[in-house]
């Protein structure tokens, strides 16, 4: 019965509940098009900077996601939320994964083309 309750507390300590980061503004505004190219960018290089690549993996799939299915992916990678909009996060290991607001949601100042 103590194990089931230290299990639950230690899954509690770590689960951070998630949230889209707060509006922001790029530098100069974008296109669409343009802010795939960053992200796509960012996921091809970010996993050499360090860190697991299935975690990397993890977090794309998380910032790619909805709200409730980005939070069920976190938790299942075992990812320690630090900033609860993603854009700072642990492994299990201690490693820092950092991930730029551009991959988790639009600038408000994004081109919206016809």
């Amino acid at each position: 019965m103590g194990c089931t309750g230290s299990k639950r507390t230690r899954g509690d300590e770590n689960a951070k509940k998630i949230r889209k980061p707060k509006p922001w503004k790029h530098s100069e505004p974008i296109t669409r098009i343009q802010l795939m190219e960053m992200r796509d960018e960012f996921w091809d290089t970010a996993p050499h900077y360090g860190g697991r690549k299935e975690i990397w993996d993890a977090l794309r799939a998380a910032a790619e996601a909805e709200l409730i299915l980005a939070q069920a992916i976190i938790d299942s990678a075992g990812v320690i939320v630090q900033n609860d909009d993603l854009t700072i996060c642990y492994d299990e290991r201690g490693a820092k994964y950092e991930l730029p607001k551009y991959v988790l949601s639009e600038p408000i100042n994004l081109i919206h083309e016809n």
